[in-house]
């Protein structure tokens, strides 16, 4: 059994993502080719806005945002303690300061009462992260952010394809950011990720800064970076992306299935009104997490966990003189998320052998 079977989605789709491939290898324009631009406008009617702006990662899709919004020393940026390290790890890299708000318990994603408290005159942006494939209440984040003008990233690195009172993640806030690394919903085969926005100045400053600051060779009018995207991984995602909604689809019934049958045992993940998960990762909650993760490994099933440490424990944001118990919520779900196998091939048996095991049946 596979956690995530990215093997199993070749052998599917093989045909058409080896056509891809081979035509890359034949016109032999291997960084930012035409299959770039081609994604970029498939990614641009996807999620509904005006601008997508491919990139080398989602880490670098972060940074990149970030900048182009002029955040830099002295600067807050407000994002959650329970995430990947990317999120704030980009806010330090520009320079700025994470300012870290506690998480819901039972969407894992920031509490948006607790947000005005952590404002200040030196916040120049909210980064909310969309954690395991759902998004966080953008409406409301997005109305006490224009109340203090302060502009919003989405970090849907998980979230892509999640939909939002019929809107789509990455195209509900000022700026969105998502990830194509193999693992994600809409994954490539290395890395890449992508922004989108419906400004135009900030789509053209992500868009130099991207290529080293400026868009015409020999000419830098903003400090940019190498962030330019393969075209060979561009090519693996447009033979994905007609797939992608078939695949959108088989997860939330695997995850149905898995809530309804998992619920009297541990507590499984909500979904909040309005929203649709795309279950990145299944993501449960029990206390005994340790053993029940040893339980199912001499059964043959992997489980992951995302993530063991909150944010606010890493040694490199030691600095930023956060204590345990600042963030009871994200310290205490850190303990007990589990997450199972989760993937749109994840057979009917491969389900009830997980299912079986975790009620040990």
């Amino acid at each position: 059994m596979e956690f995530i079977d990215c093997k199993e989605q070749y052998r599917r789709y093989k045909t058409e993502i080896d056509e891809r491939m081979r035509a890359v290898l034949a016109h032999g324009q291997y960084v930012m080719g035409p299959e770039v631009v081609e994604l970029e406008q498939a990614l641009v009617k996807y999620v509904g806005v005006q601008h997508c702006i491919t990139a080398s990662s989602g880490t670098h899709t972060l940074e990149i945002a970030l900048r182009a919004l002029g955040i830099g020393p002295g600067d807050e940026v407000i994002t959650v303690p329970f995430t990947w390290i990317s999120t704030a790890e980009a806010i330090a890299l520009v320079g700025a300061r994470p300012v870290f708000v506690d998480i819901e318990a039972s969407t894992f994603n920031i509490n948006v009462d607790l947000l005005p408290a952590a404002i200040t005159s030196r916040t120049k942006a909210i980064m909310p992260v969309s954690l395991y494939g759902q998004m966080p209440d953008y409406d409301l984040i997005n109305t006490l952010a224009a109340q203090h003008g302060v502009p919003v990233i989405e970090d849907g690195a998980q979230s892509f394809g999640a939909e939002q009172r019929g809107r789509k993640s990455c195209g509900v806030t000022a700026i969105g950011s998502t990830s194509f690394f193999p693992a994600k919903p809409l994954g490539c085969f290395g890395e890449g990720g992508a922004l989108f926005s419906n400004d135009d100045q900030l789509a053209a400053k992500m868009k130099a800064i991207r290529t080293h600051g400026g868009v015409q060779r020999h000419h830098h009018p903003l400090l940019g970076t190498n962030g330019r995207f393969d075209t060979i991984q561009a090519a693996v995602l447009l033979a994905k992306l007609p797939h992608f909604e078939w695949e959108i689809a088989e997860r939330a019934k695997i995850g149905a299935r898995y809530s309804a049958t998992l619920q009297e045992f541990c507590t499984v993940p909500a979904v909040a009104p309005g929203n649709t998960h795309v279950y990145a990762q299944y993501t449960i909650r029990v206390p005994e997490r340790d053993q029940l993760a040893e339980r199912l490994k001499r059964q043959g099933i992997p489980t992951a966990i995302h993530y063991p440490k909150c944010l606010h424990e890493q040694p490199v944001f030691a600095e930023l003189g956060n204590h345990w118990g600042d963030f009871p919520e994200s310290e205490k779900v850190s303990r007990e998320v589990i997450s199972l196998p989760m993937h749109p091939f994840l057979a009917p048996d491969e389900q009830d052998k997980v299912i079986r095991a975790i009620l040990n049946r």
